[in-house]
This record gives structure tokens, sequence and C-alpha cells, in this order.
């Protein structure tokens, strides 16, 4: 019955629209969700353009306090950042923005202080090992080569 669908595009809306309303969601997250509510394609893209139109969903924005929070709690560079954005599907400018946001002295203190307080947990003496393990251990969190190597120049 051609209600039937018209049912099941209106709960997908509502659902999506609530999820979306709790927490800040991307669109591509959203386009998963409706997949696996056997949503139709045509009718999971005109969800989405919706939730867009109504500022349920905005990519920018998620993408913003995505970089924000990740920066701040998990101590996030830009690297590891860039990469898990760009497995959402955000779109390259999107996140060159959104990184952009963060302030370039309390980047390069947030990664100074990662760096100091690993080197205090660590046993090795030979200085060549230790700053090995202090550059893979800033790398893995994210940070560009560049700026690890300046810090670790200071050590």
């Amino acid at each position: 019955m051609p209600g039937d669908e018209h049912m099941e595009y209106k709960v997908a809306l509502k659902r999506a629209a609530a999820l979306c309303s709790r927490q800040e969601q991307c669109s591509s997250h959203i386009k998963e969700k409706l997949n696996s509510w056997k949503v139709s394609d045509e009718d999971a893209e005109q969800i989405i353009n919706l939730l867009v139109k109504e500022k349920f969903l905005d990519d920018q924005r998620y993408s913003t306090s995505y970089v924000r929070d990740r920066f701040r709690f998990n101590g996030w560079g830009k690297i590891k950042l860039t990469v898990m954005l760009r497995q959402k599907e955000i779109p390259k400018p999107v996140i060159e923005e959104a990184l952009n946001q963060i302030d370039q002295k309390h980047y390069y203190q947030t990664c100074a202080r990662l760096i100091s307080e690993k080197s205090a947990t660590l046993k090795e003496t030979n200085q060549f090992k230790r700053k090995g393990k202090l550059f893979r251990y800033a790398a893995q969190r994210g940070f560009e080569s560049d700026l690890i190597h300046q810090i670790l120049s200071y050590l």
C-alpha cells in the first residue's frame, strides 16, 4: 500500500530528527542509520536534505565540535582528526575549516605536554631510543612530524 511507504518515511524522519537533536551527527552516520532501518535511497536522500534544511544536520557544525572535543579531551593531533573525519565522509574543505579553529599556540602546548607526560613514564635511558619512543607516541596521537621534532629538540 502507498500509505505504508509514506508512514515509513515519516517514522524514519522523526527517528533521524530525534537522533540529531540529542547529539550532533554527520550526514554519513544518518545515512547509515536510514539504511539500517531499510529506508529507500530516495527517501533517505529526502530525509537528509530536509534535516539539513531544518538545521538538524550540519556537517560543518559537526566537524567543528568533533575537532574541538577530540583535541581537548583525547589530545588528538590534526592528522588523526583529519583521518577520522575523512572516514565519516566529511569533505576536505569542511575538515580544513574545522581544523583552522584550533589555536596554534594551544596546539603546540598540548603536543609538548603530551610528550612531557609520556617522557616522565619512560624508563629508557638511551636518549636516541627515548626520543624515538616519544616521537612514535606523538605521531600515533596524530601530531605532525615537524612539530614533534621541534618539541623533541628541546628535550
